[in-house]
């Protein structure tokens, strides 16, 4: 502050020099203050879909400290990164992953010209709808599907059936599509960051090109900010038209460890928050948060078999249990679905 400014508190206060450079430190508290307060209140109205409690206190914290300027644990905007998983984490994945349902219709649709398929896994198992059997076959056996139903496929063609089976297909317990079960809490999470200046991802074991095509509509976030599981593909020239097409081989398993590794190919700075919902977020949630710096895990029980489902150790989906039992230790935020959620889909009422 000026000269005359100090000048002028000492004259509105008639105080002397030393009074006035108390003055000048306590009006610097002031402003800190408020901006702690003013940035509370506004998540209050950002997160109407969290109950008030310590998760919602959590993240409101957080979110407070690394945004406050010459706070000790403010982080430059540039390095605000924040890392989401997709099933389970932003959208349901119960009674089975949303791709995998995708995958059995595509696979029904074709299953005709390709009668070894009956006999040979993973899609014996999809045509004779045994869960179990997918479920043990995890992503890679997703995207062995993926890559043999879409070989030669276009990535345009690709993207316009995706967008079709979203428009058309209905979730079996609630009857509505699949884009319509995502979690209202947690796209407001998503908008609470990013109006904090966080970049926002999805770092996901599901296919990355099967989640283009409808996640910016629903969280907000663009195409450039996925990463996820792929197929090998490669570029032609169609006449004069450039294609890039699917070829049936599966290139990279964003899954488990496979997702620090792509946080550090795709992203180039390592997160300093990251939510998940199982084991498959491990990794990540170690990645962001066992360093140095102000960091925050997030983790998504699912506890409310009434309004969603209740799983975690024993589920063949969406698996929690390594790391249920690391975040105390670490310092994790463990959301219980059914205590700290108002509301869990958008077309629910809020509890009240």
């Amino acid at each position: 502050m000026t000269l005359i400014s100090q000048r002028s508190i000492r004259l509105l206060f008639g105080c002397g020099w030393r009074s006035g450079r108390q003055l000048l430190s306590m009006l610097r508290i002031a402003v800190i203050l408020f901006f702690a307060f003013t940035m509370s209140a506004l998540a209050q109205d950002s997160l109407p879909s969290w109950n008030d409690g310590a998760a919602k206190r959590a993240i409101v914290d957080f979110v407070t400290r690394v945004t406050t300027p010459g706070g000790p644990d403010f982080v430059p905007v540039e390095e605000r990164i924040a890392t989401f998983d997709n099933d389970g984490t932003l959208w349901a994945e119960q009674p089975m992953y949303f791709q995998i349902a995708f995958a059995m219709d595509e696979v029904r649709a074709q299953a005709e010209k390709h009668t070894g398929w009956r006999t040979t896994q993973p899609f014996k198992a999809v045509l004779e709808n045994d869960r179990a059997a997918l479920a043990k076959l995890g992503e890679q056996g997703l995207l062995e599907i993926m890559a043999a139903t879409h070989a030669g496929m276009t990535v345009d063609q690709f993207t316009e059936t995706v967008s079709q089976w979203m428009r058309t297909a209905r979730h079996p317990r609630f009857d509505r599509p699949y884009n319509e079960l995502v979690y209202q809490p947690m796209i407001e999470l998503l908008a609470y960051l990013r109006a904090n200046g966080f970049k926002t991802f999805i770092v996901s074991g599901g296919g990355i090109e099967f989640m283009r095509p409808w996640v910016e509509q629903a969280y907000g976030i663009p195409p450039e900010q996925v990463v996820g599981s792929s197929g090998k593909t490669s570029f032609t020239l169609d006449g004069e038209r450039p294609v890039i097409l699917k070829l049936p081989a599966v290139e990279f398993v964003d899954d488990g460890p496979g997702k620090p590794v792509g946080i550090n190919r795709f992203i180039g700075r390592r997160p300093v928050f990251a939510a998940g919902n199982s084991d498959g977020d491990l990794q990540m949630l170690q990645w962001t948060t066992m360093t140095d710096g102000p960091r925050f895990a997030l983790i998504v029980h699912h506890t409310d078999a009434e309004r969603e489902w209740a799983y975690d150790r024993q589920s063949p989906v969406g698996k929690l249990d390594k790391a249920l039992d690391q975040a105390p230790q670490r310092g994790w935020l463990v959301v219980d679905m059914k205590r700290d959620w108002r509301t869990v889909f958008p077309f629910q009422k809020a509890a009240p």
